[in-house]
């Protein structure tokens, strides 16, 4: 994989001496993968430090649009780019939209027109005029390490099929995060 500065990292370097929770994303211009990464970017590090858990995302476009997409998403953790998806490609993410059932991501917030709407014009007016990545690439989340443990494996079936951030928290044993902007009720 290659970070920020297009260095490039072994991806058994990102779990090899701690937990990890993976989270592979469609594009940095899919809608659904940024609203995906805003609700990671709630993710505080001091659980992530409490529970010895990395949390990385990792894109498949070139390097240089790392940034701008943390800036966009205001993520602050471990984020690289796989950029001709050999990872991908190892751990069998499909390309193409799979089965269409009525799977949703609970982190996802705008509808599909609006959405597309929206990446599309991002697209159109950044710097180059690219996909950042294969449009019909899937993606994907695990929880490796330390080590060659696979604690968890959920592939993509579609843009919505995310698992919920805090499955996978749980699953890693952080604490979970109220993704809600709702005042939390306290029964005593």
């Amino acid at each position: 994989v290659l970070d920020a500065d297009g260095r490039s990292i072994p991806f058994k370097a990102l779990y090899g001496e701690h937990k990890a929770i993976v989270v592979f994303v469609r594009n940095f211009l899919c809608y659904t993968c940024k609203e995906y990464v805003e609700d990671l970017a709630k993710v505080p590090k001091a659980f992530l430090q409490e529970a010895n858990v990395r949390l990385i995302v990792i894109g498949q476009s070139s390097y240089h649009h790392i940034k701008p997409f943390c800036s966009l998403t205001g993520y602050t953790h471990e984020m690289y780019v796989d950029p001709q998806r050999e990872i991908y490609k190892t751990f069998g993410m499909k390309r193409g939209e799979g089965n269409n059932v009525s799977v949703r991501s609970p982190h996802v917030k705008s509808n599909t027109l609006l959405g597309s709407i929206r990446s599309m014009w991002r697209a159109m007016t950044g710097p180059a005029f690219d996909f950042q990545g294969d449009p019909a690439q899937q993606g994907g989340a695990l929880i490796l390490g330390p080590g060659n443990e696979v604690h968890f494996l959920h592939l993509d079936k579609n843009r919505l099929d995310h698992v919920p951030i805090n499955t996978v928290l749980q699953l890693a044993g952080v604490k979970t995060v109220n993704f809600t902007n709702k005042p939390q009720i306290i029964d005593i």
